[in-house]
């Protein structure tokens, strides 16, 4: 039994978990990769979220034979998160500590929602991760047609990367957002996550999926996010799709922060309390009306704020 070497106070320990099934977490280290338990006190110090999640970086106790114990979990710098399944009052970590989201969604097949596109945006905003939206699959869109859906996020202010991994157009440029970086490619299922990290490095071979022709919607292929390291400082998280996405921690108060192409007007409403929904003298309002902000954008806005004015 070896004990890591344990950092100084302020630092992150060097072991990664970069991936998780059932009990057991594969953990990656300065030496290789091990196979890890938890100690039960970091479950029972971590009773309203993940205990463990793909991207921390702990302390561990290697036990010989390729398998260790997880000793402790340093604090999360930032977590990109949703709400546990029938628990609003509990944190789902998709990915710890990520510098950025990577959003992808396709132009067709599926049929490519905004309003969880909105959703992925909004709680990326709110823990502080830089998101860029990249849009899949753009060699069916022959017109261009469909492209015009995401205008509306570069006014917002988001880098867009239009991509399509069967003939690698954009895959460059992607690449280079990466570079450096934790990233999570996030998105429904089907849009072609996996199939974009296969273009991005073709030595990774991650197992693709279909979408299905009845129901339009895609296939899991990815069970379980995974961080796999690219050249250098450059890691990527692939993970499973996601078709429902519950806003954990975001207060409706502060919604209006989260959208960035409405925050050249937040200080300029006549009421300090403006929702932004039907005062006089709001300013997002008057934005709004005079084509600064895109109409769709603050209509996803709205229904997220408007069930709590219809209560109030």
């Amino acid at each position: 039994m070896t004990d890591q070497s344990r950092t100084q106070p302020g630092e992150m320990p060097p072991n990664l978990v970069v991936r998780g099934y059932g009990k057991f977490y594969d953990v990656l280290t300065p030496t290789g990769q091990l196979l890890c338990t938890v100690r039960g006190n970091v479950k029972r110090e971590r009773r309203k979220t993940d205990p463990v999640a793909v991207g921390d970086r702990v302390e561990i106790t290697e036990l010989g034979n390729g398998e260790g114990v997880i000793e402790s979990v340093a604090p999360r710098r930032r977590a990109l998160s949703r709400e546990a399944r029938g628990r609003t009052d509990v944190e789902h970590v998709i990915l710890a500590n990520p510098d950025q989201l990577i959003a992808v969604f396709a132009v067709t097949e599926p049929e490519p929602h905004p309003r969880m596109l909105d959703r992925f945006l909004l709680i990326a905003e709110r823990a502080g991760i830089g998101s860029v939206v990249c849009v899949n699959k753009i060699d069916l869109d022959t017109s261009g047609e469909g492209r015009k859906l995401f205008d509306r996020y570069h006014e917002a202010g988001y880098p867009v990367i239009y991509c399509s991994a069967d003939s690698g157009q954009g895959i460059d440029e992607l690449r280079e957002h990466l570079r450096g970086k934790i990233s999570v490619l996030a998105g429904p299922s089907g849009v072609g996550k996996s199939s974009l990290l296969n273009q991005i490095d073709p030595t990774q071979d991650i197992r693709v999926g279909e979408v299905s022709d009845a129901t339009g919607k895609g296939r899991h292929t990815t069970t379980a996010t995974t961080i796999f390291r690219l050249a250098g400082e450059t890691y990527i998280a692939d993970t499973p799709g996601i078709r429902q996405l519950g806003l954990y921690g975001v207060v409706p108060e502060d919604l209006d922060q989260y959208f960035p192409e409405f925050r050249p007007w937040l200080n300029a409403c006549y009421y300090r309390d403006c929702t932004h929904i039907d005062e006089p003298d709001c300013a997002i309002i008057e934005a709004l009306d005079a084509g600064k902000i895109n109409r769709e954008r603050y209509e996803s806005y709205r229904s997220l704020r408007q069930p709590v004015v219809e209560d109030a």
